[in-house]
């Protein structure tokens, strides 16, 4: 049997951490075993449907480095077929018209909670054999006939086995009275017809799982395996949610973690592979199994995130990490560098001691937006401050020096830094670096100033350090 899971998410928002968790597991199920994952949108809900959420799902997906097999299906362009679907089960007895009015329906459920019963539909309309015409200006709706007695057994995968006295099924609705088909009829009818053997999805689906299974067993269609995951909580223990600070795929990406930093927490959230914390995704592939997912909702801890984050941006290339950081450069810092070859390959220069400093690709850029800026440029309140006092002095003596020196490395500056602080700092090197820091990249953070200033090169750091001196504190805007 080839194992075929699906990706069923709704177009009506963006992509939740847990929806792309689900995502993840269902995509490695399948690479694990050899199948394949096929991409459903689940649009049948036409007043919330966005096709710009369509659009995000897809480009969420492919940023995950996650893909399906086949075209992606359309749940409402099947509509037709759910239709004929219900149709068959009303030609068979499992399914039957109700007439019933909303307030009728409002009437028994009031009655219920008088009598302390569960809210449910009374099944007034279960054997009456209606015709399905309207009556007395009342469009039915369609019901599925549930079973009355004994038990639904879910052998799930995760959660274990689960049983469900069949009482406790209501005989919920299949087509509305406008003959639209409902969720519940949907989500079966394309399981089958796409051959889904493996349905993995968030443990809050689990309750319709035994509802589904009146569908499938009235249809005689094969059941297919379940794997309801735990939930994603926030650190405080509730419902992962914005107040969390971040809930979507699209935020983790804009807030600069790397597609291999998330991939890899996620699986680890709600999963374990021995002590094993960093897991690629090759390896993945080859350890991941349903038997190893926990039946516990895991809690988000964003360090954990961002400690992982700070390893793949290590590892990752120089050239790569450049495409990554520059439309973040200009959004941030107001600076293209796009066709600017020197601030490139000062970027590229620095990266090896960027990336080992950053935990984001944010804090990436922000440490080293100063490579590509141009004289002159505005500094931050902090720089301006250790631009003030005895600045000008000290880098008025390191201008010179920097000026006559007869090669410019990074032990050349940081042996001039020296010199200036015996002469004028009583050997205190940080009066002396600070204000070049602050010259040099309109901050007071950054890495090795030493470093920065060799691959800045003499005639650019002697320039920059000219406009500190003359006071060039500018304060531009993004246009």
């Amino acid at each position: 049997m080839t194992i075929v899971t699906r990706f069923p998410p709704s177009p009506t928002g963006f992509m939740h951490v847990g929806n792309a968790r689900t995502a993840l597991y269902n995509w490695l199920y399948a690479k694990h075993h050899g199948g394949r994952m096929l991409f459903r949108i689940e649009d049948t809900d036409r007043a919330r449907h966005s096709e710009e959420a369509v659009v995000t799902l897809i480009n969420d997906l492919r940023w995950l480095g996650l893909d399906w097999d086949g075209e992606i299906v359309s749940q409402y362009e099947q509509r037709d077929r759910h239709v004929a679907v219900a149709q068959e089960l009303l030609a068979q007895g499992a399914a039957y018209y109700c007439y019933c009015t909303p307030e009728e329906l409002a009437d028994m459920r009031e009655e219920a909670k008088a009598q302390g019963r569960p809210v449910a539909y009374d099944r007034r309309w279960r054997d009456q054999n209606a015709d399905g015409k309207p009556r007395n200006g009342v469009n039915p709706v369609v019901r599925i006939k549930a079973p009355l007695d004994g038990e639904t057994l879910i052998r799930d995968k995760v959660q274990g086995d689960v049983r469900v006295k069949n009482e406790q099924l209501d005989d919920f609705i299949l087509l509305r009275s406008d003959g639209s088909p409902t969720y519940m009829l949907s989500v079966v009818v394309d399981d089958h017809d796409m051959g889904v053997t493996h349905v993995i999805r968030g443990d809050d689906h689990l309750n319709n799982t035994p509802r589904q299974k009146v569908i499938i067993d009235a249809m005689g269609w094969d059941v297919p395996a379940y794997a309801h995951l735990p939930m994603i909580l926030g650190p405080d223990g509730k419902k992962m949610s914005k107040r969390h600070g971040a809930a979507s795929v699209e935020e983790y990406r804009e807030m600069g973690y790397l597609p291999e930093a998330l991939c890899n927490y996620l699986l680890r959230l709600g999963w374990s592979h021995g002590d094993d914390e960093i897991i690629s995704a090759d390896q993945a592939v080859e350890w991941f199994d349903l038997d190893r997912v926990n039946q516990a909702a895991a809690r988000f801890d964003f360090a954990k995130l961002e400690s992982l984050n700070a390893h793949y941006i290590k590892e990752a290339d120089d050239p790569r990490l450049l495409d990554l950081v520059l439309p973040i450069l200009r959004a941030r810092h107001c600076l293209d560098i796009t066709e600017d070859d020197t601030a490139q390959k000062r970027f590229i220069a620095g990266m090896p001691e960027l990336k080992d400093r950053a935990k984001t690709l944010l804090h990436l850029v922000d440490e080293g937006a100063f490579y590509g800026k141009k004289i002159p440029f505005s500094y931050d309140e902090k720089a301006q401050k250790a631009l003030s006092g005895d600045a000008k002095t000290v880098l008025e003596a390191l201008q010179k020096r920097f000026r006559g020196a007869p090669a410019f490395t990074e032990e050349t500056v940081a042996a001039i830094c020296k010199e200036v602080a015996q002469d004028l700092c009583a050997g205190k090197l940080g009066p002396v670096a600070m204000p070049l820091r602050a010259a040099l990249t309109g901050t007071t953070v950054s890495p090795s100033i030493f470093h920065a200033a060799a691959i800045l090169g003499q005639q650019e750091t002697v320039e920059r350090i000219n406009a500190a001196v003359l006071g060039s504190l500018s304060s531009r805007e993004c246009l």
